[in-house]
C-alpha cells in the first residue's frame, strides 16, 4: 500500500519534533497504521532552517499554499499557531479535501465550529489531539475512551507556564513577578507570556474539553478568564496553613442550569493528587457518572511529548482515511446533528466555595461585623485563621474558607464588608474546588 503523504506547515520546536519522532519510529508507526507515513514537503519561512532540519529529505517551501493545494499531500499539519493564516490555510486544506492535524488551541477553540463544519461538508478530519495537555491523550480519552460516561465535570491543570510559577512561589516563597522572571530565564514562559499568566491559553483548552464533554459547540468567548498575575505569596501560604494547594484550574460542570466553563486560580486540598502537580506538568481531572474519577497526567508541552500526540493523529486518519465519513468518530464526541444549545452560565451565577481574606483594624468587634454580614447572606463559614499582628502593628488578616455559595452572594458580601470602617483595602478573593 502507497505511504500516506504528510505536508507540514511550520517546523519550529513542534513541528521538528514531529519530523524527528516519526522518522526514529517510522517501522513502528507504521506497524501500527497500517502503512508508512511521510513527510514530503514543509513549508516554513525560515527556508534554509528548515532544510537543515529535515536533512534536505523532503520538499521546502516558502509558500504555505503551495503546500495546501499540492495534489499529493493526503494530511496537512497545522504547526503555524495563531488564528490569522493558519486559519486560511486550515480551510484551503480542508475545501481541497485534505484531513488536518492540529494543534492550534486558539484557532479552535475561536473558529472550531466553522472548521469542523467545513470538515464535515468535506468529508475529511481535522484532529487536535496535541491542542489540549500537550502528550497527555486527553482528547482521545474524553472523545472515546468515556464515551459511556455522562461527563459531570473537568478540572485541568493545562498551562505549565503557570504551574511553574506557582510551584515556585509556594516552595521558595518568591512574589509573582520574581518566578515569573526565573520561568522565563528558563523557557517556561515566553518573553510575552500574556496568554499563560492571563488565563487565556488555559481557557482554550478548556473550551475545547467542555464542547467534547458536554456535546456543545465551542464557546470561548462565554467561559470566565482569571490569570494569576495578581496572585500574593502570602495567600499560598495562608492556603497551606488550611490544608489547601492553590493551582490555575480551567473548570467546566454540568449542572441542572448549564455548564460552568472558568478559568482562575483554585484552592484543592493537598490530599488531591491533582494539587500535588508540581513543575510544568499538566494534569486532567475527569469525573464520569459511570468511572468515577479519571486523572490523566504528563507533560503538556515541549517538542517530543506534543509530537506524540501530533503523530497519534496522523495514525488515526490513517486508519480511518478511507472509511465512511459517516462511521467515523465525530470532531465533538456527538453526532454534528446532535450538539446541544445547553446555555453556559453566567459566572454570577455558579456555585463554589470561596477563600476571603480580609486586613482589618485589630480591634473588638471586627470578626462579628464580618460575620453578620456572610450570615445576612446565606454565608456559612467552613474554617477561619486570625492571625496576631506583628509587633507594633495596629492591622492583622482574618482568612476565612466558606461553605459552597453562589458568586453573586460573595461579590454582595464582599461589597458590604469592604464598607466597614475597621476594613483596609479590597478583601482578596479566590474560588475553592473540593474535586471529590
Amino acid at each position: 500500500m502507497k505511504p500516506i503523504k504528510v505536508g507540514l506547515l511550520g517546523i519550529g520546536t513542534v513541528g521538528s519534533g514531529t519530523f524527528n519522532v516519526l522518522k526514529r519510529n517510522q517501522e513502528e508507526i507504521m506497524r501500527r497504521a497500517g502503512r508508512a507515513i511521510q513527510i514530503t514537503m514543509v513549508a516554513d519561512l525560515n527556508v534554509e532552517r528548515a532544510r537543515e532540519l529535515t536533512h534536505g529529505e523532503c520538499e521546502v517551501v516558502n509558500d504555505a499554499n503551495l503546500l495546501v493545494n499540492h495534489p499529493d499531500i493526503d494530511i496537512v499539519i497545522e504547526l503555524i499557531g495563531g488564528y490569522g493564516i493558519a486559519k486560511d490555510l486550515v480551510l484551503k486544506a480542508i475545501a481541497n479535501g485534505k484531513h488536518v492535524v492540529t494543534a492550534n488551541k486558539a484557532l479552535l477553540a475561536l473558529h472550531g465550529n466553522e472548521i469542523f463544519a467545513a470538515a464535515q461538508e468535506k468529508g475529511v478530519i481535522v484532529a487536535f489531539e496535541a491542542a489540549v495537555a500537550g502528550g497527555i491523550p486527553i482528547i482521545k480519552a474524553l472523545r472515546e475512551g468515556l464515551t459511556a460516561n455522562r461527563i459531570q465535570w473537568i478540572a485541568g491543570i493545562i498551562n505549565g507556564t503557570t504551574n511553574f510559577i506557582l510551584s515556585e512561589m509556594r516552595d521558595k516563597g518568591l512574589d509573582f513577578a520574581t518566578a515569573l522572571k526565573e520561568a522565563q530565564a528558563l523557557g517556561y514562559a515566553e518573553a510575552d507570556p500574556t496568554f499563560d499568566i492571563e488565563g487565556i491559553d488555559a481557557a482554550h483548552k478548556a473550551t475545547i474539553m467542555a464542547a467534547i464533554a458536554y456535546g456543545i459547540p465551542m464557546q470561548f468567548s462565554r467561559a470566565h478568564v482569571e490569570g494569576i498575575t495578581k496572585l500574593e505569596a502570602i495567600d499560598i501560604r495562608y492556603a497551606e496553613q488550611l490544608g489547601y494547594r492553590i493551582k490555575l484550574l480551567g473548570i467546566s460542570k454540568r449542572t441542572q442550569h448549564g455548564i460552568e466553563l472558568r478559568v482562575h486560580p483554585t484552592l484543592i486540598p493537598e490530599k488531591r493528587l491533582i494539587a500535588n502537580v508540581e513543575g510544568a506538568m499538566n494534569a486532567v481531572l475527569v469525573q464520569g457518572d459511570a468511572v468515577g474519577a479519571t486523572l490523566y497526567y504528563g507533560k503538556g508541552a515541549g517538542a517530543e511529548p506534543t509530537a506524540s500526540a501530533v503523530i497519534a493523529d496522523l495514525v488515526d486518519i490513517t486508519r480511518l482515511a478511507t472509511a465512511d465519513p459517516g462511521h467515523r468518530v465525530p470532531h465533538l464526541a456527538f453526532q454534528p446533528n446532535a450538539l446541544s444549545d445547553f446555555p453556559i452560565m453566567a459566572m454570577s451565577e455558579i456555585v463554589t466555595s470561596y477563600y476571603l481574606r480580609i486586613h482589618v483594624a485589630d480591634e473588638t468587634g471586627v470578626l462579628a461585623d464580618v460575620t453578620r454580614i456572610l450570615a445576612k447572606l446565606s454565608i456559612s463559614i467552613d474554617a477561619m485563621l486570625q492571625k496576631e499582628p506583628a509587633e507594633g502593628e495596629s492591622r492583622t488578616d482574618i482568612v476565612m474558607l466558606t461553605h459552597q455559595t453562589q458568586e453573586k452572594n460573595i461579590v454582595a458580601a464582599i461589597a458590604d464588608i469592604e464598607a466597614l470602617p475597621s476594613v483596609f483595602g479590597s478583601v482578596v478573593k479566590l474560588r475553592s474546588e473540593e474535586l471529590s
